[in-house]
């Protein structure tokens, strides 16, 4: 924007058109400029302006009722912001307006009456805002309507009848809100309609017969998710110029038209999750006529009633197909081998099924295939050695069938692979090391229910990404290995019911994000190692059937007798009272005297000589200042400034990364190794700064946890100029902060992927993880003083580091010596406006609920995309009382509409997109992101909310501690799993139900 200055006239300023006869500005187009801040009612004073578009910028506030004084106004295009409150009712005197585009933002309210002076709007697009209430009836008066967009709003009531009158409407979206009833049968009248989107609501009733006499020019036709009910109109190929079809999640029942030969431009077909099909021969007869659709790319038929043999007809389907998913049917026999043709197929899913037979080794030629669905069905024989050559594949899912024999080799060559489960088969031999070493999986490696024997090899340790390991129930044999320690991302460890011997490796207790063990079954024994109770992410563990022996830890998962489960192992004894095991034999007390004068005297002695040796060799440092102060030696990588200056181009401000209170932070890359680092720079000019690193070091000196920024090493040394230098070098964390995802810049180099709500509830769980660390497993409670999502770093698989330490307090003292619990415990305003909790601002002590105030607010913040400090929060109100305010009934208002962006693939074929010139030059362009929010996700949205409310209360004595907030936060993060793994694997759960 920099012409927009006195020096250049105003009529050729950027975005601006001005009438060649009256210099006055006609046009103001500022699309995608990267505006900030809301408009100003001034705008109101161009009355002369015919179009505005601002659309893609990120303007907040209201917008003004001033834009009522622009009645001149042909164009107005104000999507893709981030405008607030209600539809100014002033447009009305906008009676020129041919397009008005306010979609995605956060507008509220209804849609207010006084718009239905605008009868010469061609285009109304008002969707992916908050928008409540039912359809005007007066929309239908609009009669050269041409585009009607409504979608994802929470618009509820039925569909007026009256929107049959808009003969020129091309485009109708009213996908994604509360509507119910039927769909008028006037609406299937308007033939120029050629998008149909009104999926994911409540309506219901038949599809009409003449659908496809009635709508000719129908392209894209979306009706999935309702409750609509009867069979597939036969009319529809003659709608000829129909390419996306989606009738998905419904309730139609009998055949599929076999006339839908004649939808030559059929690019898409949904008709997956309904009733369709009598479980006979011949239902697949439509496979054979879908053959005249040249251009499929995607085929769901999967989750209904389909009977029959797959007849080698499936060759004969488009050469372009990608998708194609019949599952839970039940489909019979064996898989044609004329499948090997669809070689352009990235997903196949032939799951819970009545398929048998032998596998065809042609399917070893669909070689972009990323997911292969083979589970419940009845295949036996030998998996085909010709899958190691699917080179693309990411997911694999064969359980629950007959296989035999051996597990190939070749599989080791599918070096993409997340996902692997062969469960619950006849397979026998040895596991393959090219399959146990495959480092590609790091979502689920599941073996279990086999006839597997062997050692396990070492090659296990090369899964450092895997989350699941399952090899339970099988014949394994030999010694745990050493270099599973190395599976550093275990969450879930099964290898029960097996024969597994010696003792638990010590390399374990490297596995600190292990949730649920099961070493149950096994010849496993010695002692159970102390490492176990120091697991801290540890919720479930067994251990029973073994020949463990000695003394069972009371500390950890120990201390919790439903966690654990140690049945079946005699030589125990000792634990917690629930455990109901004898008392361990005392030792005998002279040794005991013995050891206990040794535990006491060599500390001491060594305390003392360290100390006489410190005063010696630096006499002028004093005990406190040594104790206060970091050295190198706490750190394994020293590090001068010439190697700091040298990794960070000389502190360059292209390598700068972010600045704070005390310092910058820069981008370094070590020469020595190549390690990529962190480097805060502290500004030792700035009051505090040196108060600052000394707590930093301090507090991290001796504390480790996964949820916590590591330091690497320090620096304190004098520059080129000999002035003083202070540095610390941390983990670098490439996906930055969780400031920059929750609200990134508008500059493209801070662009960042939206957060799911999966994402952010993990992010959550980890704070508070590092929390529970800090508060209650720490030699001494540390308190972080200044949460906040900039302190909150996240690395290359999102998890997230609690980071800046800067004020923190360390509560030893204050423990030890109650007289200096003001001058030790008390930072007052210390901190971040808007997660300080109210007590510090009223010269109350540091404590840990402190802590648990600042957790609350960021919850708030990260489930509703908006800071504290937002300005939507005026008038004595914070975001603790808005949403308090807001809840139940409005949950949906004010959660981050991003925050249930589905990512799947497979719904990427409900984008749609349309561009059309209206009135010359404005275009119109509609993206879809495919939300789908159910009931569940709501339910859960309020569960956080709730938490964040009650930890962000006023009073600390209403503030519950860290320990019970994991318990909640893990809890809906199970739902959640179960939500997400219902919906991807729905086809094999019913499956059961239908073998059943």
């Amino acid at each position: 924007m920099s012409s927009w200055n006195d020096s250049v006239h105003f009529c050729n300023w950027i975005g601006v058109t001005c009438s060649p006869s009256s210099k006055r500005v006609n046009v103001l187009d500022l699309e995608a400029k990267r505006l900030v801040g809301p408009i100003p009612p001034s705008l109101g004073n161009l009355t002369f302006l015919t179009g505005i578009n601002l659309r893609n910028n990120s303007f907040i506030g209201e917008i003004p009722q001033e834009v009522g004084r622009l009645q001149r106004l042909h164009h107005l295009n104000l999507s893709r912001n981030s405008f607030g409150g209600k539809l100014p009712t002033n447009l009305s005197y906008c009676t020129q307006l041919r397009v008005l585009d306010i979609a995605y933002n956060n507008l509220i309210g209804q849609i207010p009456g006084h718009l239905s002076s605008l009868s010469k709007l061609v285009n109304l697009s008002l969707g992916m805002n908050n928008l409540m209430g039912s359809i005007p009836a007066w929309i239908g008066n609009f009669s050269s309507l041409n585009v009607l967009s409504l979608e994802q709003n929470n618009l509820q009531g039925s569909i007026p009848s009256e929107l049959g009158r808009l003969s020129r409407l091309g485009y109708f979206r009213l996908a994604l809100n509360n509507l119910s009833g039927t769909i008028p049968p006037r609406i299937f009248n308007i033939s120029s309609i050629y998008f149909f989107s009104i999926t994911q609501n409540h309506l219901h009733g038949s599809l009409p017969s003449d659908l496809g006499f009635t709508l000719p020019n129908l392209q894209i036709f979306y009706c999935g998710e309702n409750n609509f009910t009867g069979p597939i109109p036969t009319s529809l190929p003659n709608a000829s110029q129909l390419q996306r079809l989606a009738f998905n999640q419904n309730g139609l029942t009998g055949a599929v038209p076999q006339n839908l030969a004649s939808m030559q431009g059929l690019v898409t077909l949904h008709i997956n999750s309904n009733k369709l099909g009598y479980g006979k021969d011949g239902d697949l007869n439509f496979l054979s006529f879908l053959a005249n659709s040249t251009g499929l790319e995607v085929l769901r038929f999967d989750e209904n009633y389909f009977g029959g043999v797959l007849t080698n007809s499936i060759a004969n389907l488009s050469t372009h197909l990608t998708f194609l998913d019949m599952g839970v049917n039940m489909i019979h026999r064996d898989i044609p081998i004329g499948i090997g043709n669809l070689v352009n197929l990235s997903s196949l899913g032939l799951g819970g099924n009545y398929l048998g037979g032998t596998l065809p080794h042609v399917l070893g030629k669909l070689q972009k295939l990323n997911e292969l669905y083979l589970s419940f069905n009845n295949f036996f024989g030998p998996i085909p050695s010709s899958l190691g050559n699917l080179t693309a594949l990411i997911k694999l899912y064969m359980e629950e069938n007959r296989f035999e024999g051996r597990i190939p080799p070749s599989l080791g060559n599918c070096g993409n692979l997340l996902v692997l489960n062969l469960s619950s088969n006849n397979l026998s031999g040895t596991i393959p090391k090219q399959v146990i070493g495959l480092s590609s999986l790091s979502i689920l490696l599941d073996l279990s229910y086999n006839f597997l024997i062997g050692a396990l090899p070492f090659e296990v340790g090369n899964l450092i990404h895997l989350t699941q390991l399952d090899l339970s129930k099988n014949r394994l044999s030999g010694k745990i290995p050493t270099t599973l320690g190395t599976c550093i991302s275990l969450e879930y460890l099964y290898l029960d019911g097996n024969s597994f011997e010696g003792v638990i490796p010590q390399s374990l207790k490297n596995l600190r994000g292990l949730e649920d063990i099961d070493l149950s079954h096994n010849k496993l024994s010695g002692h159970i190692p102390e490492f176990l109770s120091k697991l801290l992410a540890l919720k479930h563990l067994n251990i029973s059937y073994n020949d463990f022996e000695g003394e069972v830890p009371s500390e950890g998962i120990f201390a919790n007798a439903r966690a654990i489960s140690i049945f079946g192992n005699e030589k125990l004894c000792g634990g917690v009272q629930e455990l109901n095991l004898s008392s361990c034999p005392s030792k005998h007390p002279k040794l005991h005297g013995k050891l206990l004068a040794l535990k006491i005297i060599i500390p001491i002695t060594s305390t003392i000589i360290f100390v006489l040796l410190l005063l010696y060799f630096f006499p002028t440092c004093s005990i406190k200042g040594a104790l206060a102060t970091p050295s190198l030696e706490d750190w394994q990588l020293p590090i001068s400034y010439a190697e700091l200056l040298e990794s960070t181009n000389g502190f360059s401000e292209n390598n700068l990364i972010g600045s704070g209170s005390f310092g910058s932070v820069y981008k370094g890359v070590l020469s020595r190794n190549g390690a990529i680092v962190a480097v805060k720079v502290l500004n030792l000019q700035q009051q505090g700064a040196l108060k600052s690193f000394i707590n930093e070091c301090n507090a991290l000196r001796d504390i480790r946890h996964r949820n916590l920024l590591k330091i690497t090493s320090i620096c304190s040394s004098l520059d080129h100029e000999g002035n003083g230098f202070k540095s610390i070098i941390f983990e670098f964390m490439c996906n930055g902060s969780l400031d920059q995802c929750l609200h990134p810049k508008s500059d493209e180099q801070h662009q960042r992927k939206r957060l799911s709500f999966l994402q952010r509830l993990n992010i959550a769980i980890d704070v508070a993880y590092a929390l529970e660390y800090l508060h209650h497993h720490c030699q001494t409670p540390i308190v972080h003083c200044d949460l906040k999502p900039s302190n909150i770093l996240l690395d290359e698989d999102m998890v997230a580091h609690v980071g800046d330490f800067g004020l923190a307090k360390i509560l030893f003292e204050a423990s030890k010596n109650p007289s200096k619990t003001q001058t030790l415990s008390s930072c007052g305003l210390k901190g971040s406006i808007g997660y300080i909790p109210p007590e510090y601002a009223m010269g109350g002590q540091v404590s840990t609920l402190g802590d648990i105030y600042s957790y609350g607010i960021l919850l708030l913040e990260m489930f509703t995309g908006k800071r504290p400090t937002d300005e939507v929060f005026k008038d004595g109100q914070n975001i603790h009382t808005f949403i308090a305010m807001t809840l139940p009934e409005h949950v949906i208002d004010i959660v981050d509409p991003f925050i249930f962006l589905e990512e799947d693939e497979e719904e990427a074929d409900h984008d749609a997109r349309t561009e059309e010139d209206i009135e010359g030059s404005a275009k119109i362009r509609e993206e879809d992101p495919g939300v789908n929010v159910s009931s569940r996700m709501i339910d859960c949205s309020m569960s956080v909310f709730k938490i964040g409310l009650s930890r962000s209360a006023t009073s600390p004595n209403e503030r519950i501690r860290i320990n019970v907030v994991l318990n909640e936060m893990n809890a809906i993060r199970d739902i959640v799993h179960k939500l997400k793994k219902g919906k991807r694997r729905a086809r094999y759960d019913n499956s059961i139900f239908l073998i059943n």
